[in-house]
């Protein structure tokens, strides 16, 4: 029998059209702008192969420790869906994330689904933390006037 998952569930909305939401995964440039970047970590790595079957790679230094993320694409379909595995620990199997970009006027509701093994139920809340401070540096990125 299959185990059960925690479905984690976080939404934002955000002032950029859906293709231009979606790219934002997918560009290493711009990733290393506002993904999975910590106030004082300094983004050393990012390495994207933007097709399914791809993988990803984000090394960021918080001080002397090196936080790495990587995973595999499973799905893109542009711009309405993006499904990745997400992995913090190369002895752990990884969990699944899935996002989806909705239109919402001129912007965007953005919809992302981290299903976690539920051995990391008390981790949920630093989990849902984890990915709300990313949505908010995103769509502060995006709101930016391009260079």
């Amino acid at each position: 029998m299959a185990q059960e998952t925690i479905s984690l569930r976080v939404e934002r909305r955000i002032a950029a059209p859906p293709d231009q939401v979606f790219d934002a995964w997918l560009d290493p440039r711009a990733v290393g702008g506002w993904l999975f970047s910590t106030p004082d970590g300094v983004m050393e790595r990012v390495e994207i192969e933007p097709w399914v079957g791809g993988r990803f790679m984000i090394a960021e230094r918080r001080g002397a420790e090196l936080a790495e993320h990587f995973g595999e694409y499973v799905e893109i379909d542009r711009p309405r869906r993006l499904v990745f595995t997400f992995g913090t620990d190369r002895d752990e199997p990884p969990s699944r994330v899935s996002l989806t970009f909705e239109p919402d006027g001129e912007g965007t509701r953005l919809v992302l689904v981290h299903e976690l093994d539920p051995k990391w139920a008390d981790y949920t809340d630093r989990v849902r933390q984890g990915w709300t401070m990313i949505l908010d540096g995103l769509a502060r990125t995006l709101a930016q006037p391009p260079d």
